[in-house]
């Protein structure tokens, strides 16, 4: 409401109050159309009540059709919250005197928008989507409001609906099962009627019965076709069901029938099948009588000695016609069910084939590939290839082993071959030295012989050290690897080395070098002198150094260094031992050793010592030359 809408409300309220009956035909302004009839100075008592303290109104003395609705409490009007009697609550939102082409309802938001949850019935899933026309037309208000409302042309209203759904929807079941559609419906879709619980009624669904659809039991009838929801008969079975049995029986069909199943029979009281010639056990429990029994003639007499009697045409096709039972079912199968066969690693025995080894846990599907009637049970078995893949691509199918898997492998296992060393001599590789003792998967190995797939390699074109072995060298003997045998193959790393050890070295002639190992340095390890470089792990043989400072420390803490720096070792040392020196004392010094001196040894002199480097190292230089330094000053000169 406008706040000049209020204020004229509360003048003319007050105008009222103040002037009495005597001022009532001074009109605030025009009614509306829809009260045209009530115009005119005269009438004011028609809508208004005077004498009372606050503005009182009387628009549910005219408007009936509302004030039933408050009084149940249902509509929009009831959701308002309306607690005045006396039409104070209505010109709230309907407003007078305000001319005649003024609109009493205004809709805020537009009636498109409208939330028709404040109308107490809140629209969803199919409702949601439906015009407001669709369910406010005259046709649906229901007979006894339909004289209360005001509004003449009632298909501009909006009163007068149920929230029944038979009040828009038609009743398709004709009154059969009362007005409450949403005991068994929901607005989402008509024909769910999961909310239907029909154990609720005198006929709960059990075992196959709920699974029928409605329409198979409730079919239409009567002249419009309604289906058929009460007054069905179903007290017996042939209620519904024909008697297949055309009266053989006289017990009721639940004597031996349940609805879990028609060929679910349970034999009544009056017939004991375990007392006829043929006592029912196992699978054939379950079968229906009318599978052995055709057109339900119980009199006729069946013959079953055999298994073949009954089962037929034989599933495996007379592929057991050569056996001593003629293909007796019962030597694989009996009646508790036909799988899984009774045929096993026991059975089997008596075949042409008997299982041992790792085939005797193999299962039969594994070898009798499954295909129903079609399954081969006879299969070839004279070559391991007939059921398994050449596992080596074809390498062993020339002479002399033309893919006989048996010459290295047994049933036993498969991966630990009887290909022994004494075998491997016959091929172009035999195994020696340490060869022998290496195992098979360190040659032959994925990887290997040039081939890129995933099989492991047997054939070895390329039969030298390096196409197994890398060349921890580098090529720094590739020369010396390329010399001629005799039979004009390269040596290879046999030029140094052989199968009996890779540190057994005994091909190599160090004198033919350009350092030939003499005295001391002949027992001295190669790898005290070929040392790997720094920071790899790779030892490296050319450019060893040749000088004996390059590989020896110098023991003399520099005392005979060069101008370059470098100590010359052999100026004083040979290669045949460290000890005596051949330093010509006579010649390098100025101190010749001549006399008694000539015998004495040099510790008698060089007795000088300092730690270097946490060493201690016997120093030469400088030593005393006067004779008192070493004997004393009282000693005389001869």
């Amino acid at each position: 409401m406008s706040r000049l809408a209020r204020l004229l409300l509360a003048s003319v309220a007050g105008l009222l109050l103040v002037t009495g009956a005597a001022h009532a035909q001074m009109s605030p302004g025009p009614l509306s159309k829809a009260h045209q009839s009530m115009e005119g100075g005269t009438q004011c008592a028609t809508c208004h009540q005077f004498g009372t303290s606050t503005p009182t109104f009387k628009c549910l003395d005219c408007h009936k059709e509302i004030a039933q609705r408050l009084t149940v409490r249902r509509g929009f009007h009831a959701q308002l919250g309306m607690k005045n009697p006396n039409g104070r609550d209505c010109v709230r939102c309907h407003l007078e005197h305000n001319g005649v082409d003024f609109a009493l309802v205004h809709w805020d938001p537009p009636q498109k928008q409208f939330d028709h949850r404040q109308a107490g019935y809140a629209l969803a899933e199919k409702h949601a989507t439906l015009e407001c026309e669709k369910c406010h037309t005259p046709a649906h208000i229901v007979p006894t409001e339909r004289s209360l409302i005001k509004q003449k042309n009632l298909a501009s209203s909006f009163l007068g609906l149920t929230q029944d759904c038979v009040g828009c929807h038609t009743d398709f079941h004709k009154g059969q099962l009362g007005s409450d559609c949403q005991r068994c419906h929901n607005v989402t879709d008509w024909k769910q009627v999961q909310q239907f619980d029909h154990s609720k009624t005198k006929y709960p669904l059990t075992g196959l019965h709920a699974q029928v659809a409605c329409d198979k039991c409730h079919h239409p009838a009567g002249p419009d076709h309604t289906l058929q929801f009460a007054g069905l008969k179903f007290d017996t079975c042939t209620a519904c069901h024909a008697d297949p049995h055309k009266g053989s029986f006289q017990a009721t069909c639940e004597s031996c029938h349940n609805t879990g199943g028609w060929k679910k029979v349970t034999m009544s009281a009056s017939f004991d099948h375990s007392k006829t010639k043929y006592p029912l056990a196992g699978m054939h429990l379950k079968v229906a009588c009318a599978e052995c029994h055709p057109k339900a003639d119980f009199r006729r007499p069946l013959v079953f000695a055999q298994c073949a009697n009954c089962h037929s045409p034989d599933p495996h096709k007379g592929q057991f016609q050569a056996r001593a039972s003629k293909g007796e079912c019962s030597e694989c199968h009996n009646v508790n069910g036909w799988k899984p066969s009774l045929f096993g690693v026991k059975e089997h025995a008596s075949s042409r084939y008997p299982l041992e080894g790792k085939h005797a846990p193999v299962a039969c599907e594994k070898c009798h590939t499954p295909a129903g009637k079609n399954t081969v049970y006879k299969v070839k078995f004279a070559a391991c290839t007939d059921c398994h893949q050449d596992a080596h691509d074809k390498q062993f199918v020339a002479a002399p082993y033309q893919n006989r898997c048996e010459d290295c492998h047994t049933v036993r296992d498969f991966h630990r071959s009887t290909f022994t060393i004494a075998k491997h001599r016959n091929t172009r590789f035999a195994l020696a030295g340490a060869h022998a003792a290496v195992s098979c998967a360190a040659c032959h190995k994925i990887g290997l012989s040039g081939r890129t797939d995933k099989i492991l390699p047997f054939h070895f074109e390329n039969r030298t050290c390096t196409a197994c072995h890398t060349d921890p060298h580098r090529g720094e003997f590739k020369e010396r690897m390329a010399q001629r045998r005799a039979d004009g193959t390269a040596l290879g790393c046999e030029a140094c080395h052989s199968t009996r050890s890779w540190i057994d070295v005994r091909n190599f002639d160090h004198s033919k070098t350009k350092f030939a190992l003499l005295g001391a340095h002949r027992s001295v390890a190669c790898g005290d002198c070929h040392k790997a470089a720094s920071g790899t792990h790779e030892i490296q043989f050319k450019g060893a150094p040749q000088a004996c400072e390059s590989c020896h420390a110098d023991s003399h803490a520099g005392q005979f260094a060069a101008k370059d720096g470098n100590t010359r070792c052999a100026d004083c040392h040979v290669v045949q031992r460290w000890i005596p020196s051949t330093f010509d004392h006579n010649k390098r010094t100025q101190f010749p050793l001549e006399g008694g001196h000539s015998g004495v040894a040099c510790s008698m002199c060089h007795v000088s010592q300092q730690e270097v480097q946490g060493k201690l190292v016997l120093f030469y230089k400088p030593t005393p030359k006067n004779c008192a330094d070493c004997h004393g000053a009282d000693v005389r000169p001869l």
